[in-house]
């Protein structure tokens, strides 16, 4: 399956450009391939650099707004200088590493509404800088992570919504200027319940799970018996009964405040 985007033309009879996703599904950690293929328009021009990188759509807020900004957060060169000739085509392969990080945007096949990640392409020429639109790619649940949203589904939580905000959560291995987060309606069961959040925080070895219930809007109360933070290996997640654990907390948390 493969995604295209035509780039603007750069000038008069200036070159295009082409980027073509071998395969847009990935992983926290995987690689997203590709090819960059630059098309020489009628004249010779020297191309001064070329990249590629990975963006999020990110909801920032400023005071009382908030609004949404397009943010690079890993970035690749792809060659140096070089002259393209006219009517040339010039194909540049790369692979494109996805940080452990990165928020995911299916589950169980289905898309999460409100996630926007994709593949950005550069090509800088003659003193500009021209960006194609954003090629989707669909970034698919870690195993471990996959353990803790089967966990919610199991216990009769159902998805509500999913956002990316700027910001870092304390106490966690966040690297990214931003994190996602992961909401949930709570079945009958947890009455007086209104939703728990969700959040992923991952490297190569291990991931920080961060849970809320009743967030109030940008706060992470850290210390309340409302917030849970956690590590879980991304190799041995399979030793705990997550359904089990997640339910022991979210009662033990009802009863001291008469919820349930």
């Amino acid at each position: 399956m493969a995604f295209k985007k035509l780039l603007a033309s750069l000038g008069a009879g200036g070159a295009s450009v082409e980027t073509v996703l071998t395969e847009v599904n990935v992983v926290p950690g995987g690689v997203v391939q590709g090819e960059v293929r630059i098309q020489g328009g009628s004249v010779n021009q020297q191309i001064e650099g070329l990249s590629v990188g990975l963006q999020a759509k990110v909801e920032v807020e400023s005071g009382d707004q908030e609004y949404k900004q397009d943010i690079e957060f890993t970035k690749v060169r792809l060659g140096g200088a070089f002259e393209l000739q006219a009517g040339a085509v010039h194909a540049v392969p790369f692979g494109l590493d996805i940080p452990w990080e990165t928020p995911v945007t299916m589950i169980d096949g289905q898309a999460l509404r409100g996630m926007h990640i994709g593949v950005t392409t550069e090509l800088e020429i003659a003193r500009a800088v021209d960006s194609g639109d954003l090629d989707p790619i669909n970034v698919h649940p870690l195993p471990a992570q996959q353990a803790i949203l089967d966990a919610f589904i199991r216990l009769g939580f159902r998805f509500k919504n999913a956002d990316m905000e700027r910001g870092h959560i304390r106490g966690t291995r966040q690297r990214l200027p931003f994190y996602q987060e992961i909401e949930f309606y709570p079945p009958s069961q947890y009455r007086g319940l209104n939703q728990v959040e969700l959040s992923f925080v991952a490297d190569e070895h291990a991931m920080d799970v961060v849970l809320e219930m009743d967030k109030k809007p940008g706060l992470f109360s850290e210390g309340s018996d409302t917030f849970r933070s956690f590590q879980v290996g991304l190799h041995d997640y399979q030793a705990t009964d997550w359904g089990a654990y997640l339910h022991q907390w979210i009662a033990e948390v009802g009863s001291r405040r008469n919820w349930f």
